[in-house]
């Protein structure tokens, strides 16, 4: 078996062991939450016996391990169960699954991350190999501050300064990033600038000085040096020479921080009240609302583990040593 398929499937087994602990761990923080879920639902006033059946109902009467494996079943095979707000409502309706209530939070979360992700992933990297180029310059000096300064805020922090500069001082975008299905393309796009905006400033600057520092630390290499000497300029130096085996350390940072796109846009779907996975999942926390709690981590976990096994595949394939083994 060639070197480069039998690292990607160790690579592979890796990520679906890890998902299954975190699985494990996601099930026990879910129980270990406080409060009960009956008697948010039923009120204190309910008696014991009202409590019991209605968790028998829902069958948290039974041993956390028969739960745990019922659910992975269900997981493995698509059901991530029903809502316990819909089976308190109205019985057992369909139109309360789980998957049913994440699948247009999702797709939301999903066109948050790709907006983000389109403006900031070649912003990162055409600021990233400038500042390498043209390093201790006051364009570089520059670009760093700026980019400590923007790691050093919290992303609630700059959504609220982007708020109050350019939705309330100065309207130019909404401040609540309210859509639904019947909104067009480029109304989602406006009604997403601040949102948007908020996760590139807090992503592009990491991006940033990781591809700077990859780019500086290739042009010490003793070929690239060999490249300039023979008369090479500077821009074939970069794309042909450098860029190419940078690839591998710069894909880990860009995989990275997509996967903080998808897992970390909590705090700012809250701030601007958009309808994603992660208003979902704290309006399932403070319901206490367990199938959802656990849906949306789930994905959450598997979109993290997804993205740095990406990572890990590209630098594996674009090593030269795996490529061409002696």
């Amino acid at each position: 078996m060639h070197p480069v398929v039998k690292t990607v499937l160790h690579r592979l087994a890796l990520g679906v062991v890890t998902l299954f602990v975190v699985s494990v761990v996601i099930f026990t923080a879910v129980q270990l939450l406080p409060g009960d879920f009956g008697e948010a639902v039923l009120g204190q006033a309910a008696t014991e016996e009202t409590k019991a059946a209605f968790r028998r109902e829902l069958g948290l009467d039974k041993p956390a391990v028969l739960r745990y494996f019922d659910w992975l079943g269900g997981v493995l095979t698509g059901d991530f169960g029903t809502s316990f707000s819909g089976r308190a409502a109205s019985g057992v309706d369909r139109s309360r699954e789980v998957a049913d209530l994440i699948a247009p939070r999702l797709w939301n979360t999903l066109f948050l991350a790709c907006y983000a992700a389109v403006i900031a992933v070649p912003l990162a990297l055409i600021m990233g190999i400038t500042t390498a180029l043209w390093r201790n310059s006051i364009y570089d000096g520059v670009a760093n501050a700026s980019a400590l300064t923007t790691i050093s805020f919290p992303e609630f922090f700059v959504a609220y300064i982007l708020i109050l500069l350019l939705a309330s001082l100065n309207p130019v975008f909404p401040s609540l990033a309210n859509v639904d299905s019947s909104i067009s393309f480029w109304d989602r796009v406006y009604t997403l600038a601040l949102p948007a905006l908020t996760l590139t400033l807090v992503i592009v600057a990491h991006m940033m000085r990781m591809t700077r520092a990859a780019i500086i630390n290739l042009l010490a290499s003793p070929y690239i040096q060999m490249a300039r000497l023979s008369g090479a300029p500077p821009r074939e130096v970069i794309l042909k020479h450098a860029l190419p085996n940078a690839w591998a350390p710069i894909a880990t940072v860009i995989a990275f921080n997509l996967a903080y796109l998808v897992v970390g846009v909590v705090v700012v779907e809250v701030v601007f009240v958009y309808p994603g996975v992660g208003q979902l999942m704290v309006d399932a926390v403070t319901s206490r609302d367990i199938p959802v709690v656990q849906a949306c981590a789930m994905i959450f976990a598997a979109t993290y583990i997804m993205l740095n096994l990406i990572a890990d595949i590209i630098g594996i394939v674009t090593n030269p040593r795996l490529l061409h083994p002696r």
